[in-house]
């Protein structure tokens, strides 16, 4: 019976260990996504007018950051940290 447990055990083990890594490659890729998607939302935003969001979002017209297209601007620069990190271990990589 322990023999069988310990098999059981070492299985799930090895499963999590492989959902863990999935995990953290779709973890990876969602980063990587963010930043050109927060980067077309304020292009299309600008472009095609931000309509009522765009009221709700800005404190009024005497706010130099106001609205959506500042916010979507700064959402793809907070997450360009995963480009970064992806750009420093290729430059890495080609050193080696």
């Amino acid at each position: 019976m322990t023999e069988t447990h310990s098999a059981s055990v070492a299985a799930d083990a090895g499963r999590d260990g492989g959902e863990v890594v999935a995990a953290s490659h779709l973890a990876r890729w969602l980063g990587l996504a963010a930043t050109p998607t927060f980067a077309v939302m304020a292009v299309l935003t600008a472009a095609l007018g931000g309509g009522p969001a765009d009221m709700l979002c800005s404190s009024g017209h005497e706010a130099l950051v106001g609205g959506m297209v500042p916010m979507y601007l700064l959402m793809s620069a907070f997450h360009a940290s995963a480009w970064l990190r992806l750009i420093s271990e290729r430059r890495d990589a080609a050193r080696r």
